[in-house]
């Protein structure tokens, strides 16, 4: 269950942290993502294609063709994959959808979620794709098992 993120947003750092997991420019085809990482083929290419657009992933077409990070994966944060998918919008709005909530107008949660959300924005700021390079092929390894 996503607290934060879309489906969309959760499967686009999936795949992008897979393809962290793989060899310097290794042009990785969206079956295999989709297999590897249980995600749906189409949800894959959809969102692999739009983080091409925000210069994010390479996208090569053909018959050896496939996606690859567009940058070096220390150069790529987790913020980068998240507001090029959802935006930041989680980050500056009230968790309970309150509108107007602000510290002089808090909702009933304002203070808890306010500490939650800097900490898991700074997190992801935080956090390249380099740095969860041995994670996400331990992840794989057991999602591949089940």
């Amino acid at each position: 269950m996503t607290v934060i993120f879309s489906k969309k947003c959760e499967y686009g750092l999936q795949a992008v942290l897979y393809l962290a997991a793989k060899e310097d420019s290794e042009v990785t085809s969206a079956d295999e993502i989709s297999k590897k990482l249980k995600i749906p083929r189409e949800f894959v290419s959809k969102i692999l294609q739009s983080l091409t657009e925000s210069g994010i992933v390479n996208s090569k077409k053909g018959k050896s063709g496939g996606f690859s990070l567009a940058k070096k994966p220390e150069k790529i944060r987790l913020i980068d994959v998240v507001a090029a998918i959802d935006g930041l919008e989680i980050f500056k709005s009230c968790v309970l959808g309150f509108p107007q909530c602000s510290p002089e107008h808090p909702c009933p949660l304002h203070d808890k979620w306010g500490v939650l959300r800097t900490n898991a924005y700074n997190m992801l700021t935080d956090e390249t794709l380099d740095m969860l390079k041995d994670k996400t092929l331990k992840k794989v390894r057991h999602i591949s098992k089940t």
